[in-house]
């Protein structure tokens, strides 16, 4: 009979291999040797060359799926562990996460309940796992039968109500050019563009009873050739977390530019309403996850330990007894999950 694997030694274990977005294929690699050898049927969904995400079971019909990502931001930071607490790049976010439905998942197979593993890679970029994951399903790759998804991110141990969605835009300026000297000869896009963006924080944004408020961060600002030379094109990078539909933004933000510039949108994000748990403490959390991309497979939770504000930083870490929890946690949810949707329910579109 196998030994119970210890969720700190898979975190560990994990977190020892520098698997920063687009280099993935070592920890994929591992994942799927360990979970080979424990029994489980594992299957490689192609992403782009020499990328991969695992899809496992040993289920010929998995009713509910554990989901998380494998990829980490840059830099890699080696782990490290005290008497209460895990350190280093992706304990946090979302190794320790992965871990903990691992071993959630070896439990809920052996008492005979139809869970799979779906651990995905690109979730920091592009989502490209996730999408490869969606198509997948659709394509019949892997067994198109989860009705209900739970993933996996630091929510403080709470189930999320609902995660704001998010949408890219670019505010460009334009301008004439001439010599610094004579600055009644050109017209500063530059300028322009620094008036424009000192007003940016008096559009009316979208409001939702669950997900709050709409809010714009202005990332970058970019523009004009040397400090000579007046300016003739300029851009800000801004981006908008959504509590509603992103048209309702965009229309919002092109209004208020009008013509003082122009505005091309770029990748966007839906905000999502997700399903809870009684007796599970929720929340609403405003980063993006993979669950958009991951219609297909059912209803969606989303719950981790662990908090984000501490992700992405030279100081994540997670504590032991938190992780601990979440395995017993992931089980409790996925039983629920199974038995609500064990009636037959429709078919993702």
């Amino acid at each position: 009979m196998l030994k119970p694997l210890n969720v700190v030694d898979v975190t560990l274990d994990l977190a020892r291999i520098d698997s920063t977005s687009g280099q993935e294929g070592e920890v994929v690699g591992f994942v799927e040797q360990l979970l080979a050898s424990r029994g489980w049927t594992t299957t490689r969904i192609p992403v782009t060359p020499g990328r991969h995400d695992i899809f496992a079971t040993t289920d010929p019909a998995p009713l509910v799926t554990l989901s998380t990502h494998l990829d980490t931001v840059p830099p890699y930071i080696p782990p490290a562990r005290t008497a209460d607490r895990l350190t280093g790049r992706g304990v946090c976010d979302a190794k320790g996460i992965a871990a903990a439905m691992i071993c959630a998942a070896e439990r809920l197979r052996d008492a005979s309940v139809p869970v799979g593993l779906l651990l995905v890679v690109g979730e920091e970029t592009t989502h490209d796992g996730a999408n490869a994951a969606n198509e997948a399903y659709r394509s019949g790759l892997v067994p198109p039968t989860s009705k209900a998804l739970i993933n996996g991110e630091p929510t403080e141990s709470r189930l999320a109500r609902g995660t704001k969605g998010a949408v890219r835009m670019t505010v460009r300026t334009s301008g004439v050019a001439a010599h610094s000297a004579y600055p009644h000869r050109g017209v500063s896009a530059t300028m322009r563009l620094v008036r424009l963006m000192a007003d940016l924080e008096a559009i009316e944004l979208p409001k939702d009873s669950v997900l709050g408020d709409t809010t714009i961060n202005l990332g970058m600002l970019s523009g004009g050739i040397a400090d000579n030379v007046i300016a003739p094109s300029a851009e800000a990078r801004i981006m908008a977390r959504l509590v509603g539909p992103v048209d309702d933004v965009v229309t919002a933000v092109t209004r208020w530019v009008g013509d003082r510039g122009t505005v091309d949108v770029g990748v966007s994000i839906p905000a999502m309403h997700l399903a809870t748990i009684p007796g599970i403490e929720t929340c609403v959390v405003a980063f993006a996850t993979d669950i958009p991309a991951l219609a297909r497979w059912g209803t969606p939770y989303l719950f981790g330990p662990g908090s984000i504000e501490v992700a992405h930083s030279d100081h994540e870490f997670v504590d032991i007894a938190e992780l601990r929890r979440a395995v017993d946690t992931y089980e409790t949810i996925v039983r629920e999950a199974a038995t609500h949707h064990a009636s037959p329910v429709r078919q993702p579109a």
